[in-house]
């Protein structure tokens, strides 16, 4: 007897619609002998092994495993299968084929989940892929595993049941009518979720480097703050999320959907603030980017939409910070497979931090510095020049007074500084209508021509500062970028000579600051 079931497998951060066969032939002699179970379809490891956790679950469910010779189907037979989600629907298969299920009780219906030994479903990864792909199928209902559940019922039009065990599964589905399914109220997840923990208003000093990360955040802007130990470089990259635009329901969506896939989903479902994502310096090339033989999303893809902070740049191997490259560019990672290759997004604004030196008090006035010349600039050459030309701006941060510790003047708090980025922001929504940007760091050469229009003065100014720093063409697209965001910030039209000359000097590593 044929029985069909649905589900499907994640690639990349997509979900593919496969169906599951399962065919019981009886077999010719003794009945009491050793029933075979075969997997076909490109299966891996984990679903190769899927037949004794099904054997044992139905079993220990009450269940009769059938003693026929069962053959199980995962099309298209062609595209590799690989983890544990195909546990459930090859189960309800099996027991459809055996009798125990009406075919008519699984129309419309998909479903995944990995099977304990006695029945219980577990989590599995890339449900809200699997929902967002069966509501792009069509399909009315998912049942999946009661942990997962709430990431995929943040898809509109789509039935989410969640189920627990194998035995509560074919109860509910012989119910007449299905119970309700699970609902969420998505605009009362995101407005209850905007709160931070950590605020500006906790940072004492730094006036300088407050400003340079409001312009970063306004524009959308990579930022490099170089400082000695101490001075509160982490202190401040870590309350950037908190002045950055709220995340918006279809870019939490995407950010959930590469956390999905990677396992890094909580009980909340859905992604509601920004994600801060800050990697040890011994991380690998494939950690950063993503990779593996079915490749997987790595720490730049899991900062979609948000902060990736690099501390102790010149800590990370040469050949790791180079990788940066491509999603500093493009906002996506392409990793490419012998079977496939897979694209991941990778649009995040990149905060790193460094020492100016290896002792870390170079040009300090207040502790002398241990460090000789050659080994200041080899520390400083593990940065390469062409990423350097792809981080927006460089601003000092030193160490803090200790009367500015010991003050008791209020600082400006995080929710100040996040109205007036907004406000920048939607200057550039409007300005970028119809060009798919939504910040200035992202214009093309074609649009900083055309927005980044500079009169005789300002122009003057740029090119003296190009000419005695010796910048790149890339440097000075970076500058006109920049000086765009300072006078969004302004709400100022046109950019002025202060705009260009604020702008100039957040290139402090473009100005000899190690001379």
């Amino acid at each position: 007897m044929l029985y069909k079931t649905l589900s499907a497998a994640v690639y990349g951060i997509d979900a593919e619609l496969v169906e599951v066969e399962v065919d019981l032939a009886p077999r010719p002699g003794d009945a009491q002998q050793e029933t075979v179970v075969t997997v076909v379809g490109l299966p891996d490891l984990a679903v190769r092994e899927s037949r004794e956790r099904i054997r044992s679950a139905i079993t220990n469910c009450g269940f009769f495993f059938p003693v026929n010779k069962t053959t199980i189907n995962l099309a298209p037979a062609d595209v590799k299968k690989e983890g544990s989600a195909f546990d459930l629907p090859i189960a309800l298969g099996i027991l459809g084929a055996s009798g125990e299920l009406d075919a008519s009780r699984l129309e419309g219906t998909m479903l995944i989940g990995e099977l304990a030994l006695d029945g219980r479903i577990r989590a599995v990864r890339g449900a809200l892929s699997i929902a967002v792909a069966a509501k792009r199928k069509n399909i009315r209902r998912l049942l999946l595993p009661a942990e997962n559940a709430r990431e995929a019922a943040v898809v509109n039009g789509l039935d989410v049941y969640p189920v627990t065990d194998l035995r509560s599964v074919v109860d509910m589905l012989n119910l007449d009518p299905l119970p309700a399914p699970l609902r969420l109220n998505i605009d009362k997840m995101l407005s209850e979720a905007n709160g931070y923990v950590v605020d500006f208003s906790e940072v004492r000093g730094q006036m300088n480097a407050k400003r340079a990360i409001e312009v970063a955040t306004a524009g959308g802007h990579n930022i490099l703050l170089v400082g000695p130990p101490g001075s509160g470089k982490s202190m401040l990259a870590k309350r950037i999320p908190s002045i950055l635009p709220p995340i918006t329901f279809e870019e939490a969506l995407e950010s959930t959907k590469i956390h999905s896939v990677a396992g890094y989903t909580d009980s909340k479902g859905l992604l509601t603030t920004r994600p801060f994502r800050s990697p040890h310096h011994t991380i690998s090339d494939a950690g950063l980017i993503g990779g593996g033989a079915m490749p997987r999303p790595g720490e730049v893809s899991l900062a979609h939409h948000g902060v990736l902070f690099l501390d102790e740049l010149p800590e990370f191997e040469r050949n790791v910070l180079e990788v940066l490259r491509q999603p500093l560019e493009d906002q996506k990672v392409t990793i490419s497979r012998a079977a496939m290759s897979l694209t991941f997004p990778a649009s995040f604004m990149l905060v790193a931090a460094m020492n100016p030196c290896p002792c870390g008090y170079f040009n300090d006035s207040t502790r002398a510095c241990k460090c000789t010349p050659p080994q200041v600039q080899r520390y400083i050459s593990k940065i390469s020049g062409p990423l350097l030309d792809r981080i927006d701006i460089h601003v000092d941060v030193p160490a803090v007074k200790v009367r500015e510790l010991a003050g008791h003047e209020p600082a400006e708090g995080s929710e100040t500084m996040r109205e007036r980025v907004c406000v920048a922001r939607k200057r550039q929504l409007d300005r970028f209508s119809g060009e798919h940007l939504y910040c200035n760091a992202q214009m093309t050469p074609r649009l900083i021509r055309k927005f980044c229009r500079l009169e005789a003065g300002p122009q003057s100014l740029l090119e003296r500062a190009i000419n005695k720093y010796g910048l790149s063409a890339r440097a000075y697209d970076r500058i006109l970028k920049v000086s765009r965001t300072i006078a969004d910030l302004e709400g100022a039209d046109v950019i002025a000579e202060h705009h260009i000359s604020e702008a100039v000097q957040y290139r402090t590593l473009d100005r000899n600051f190690w001379q």
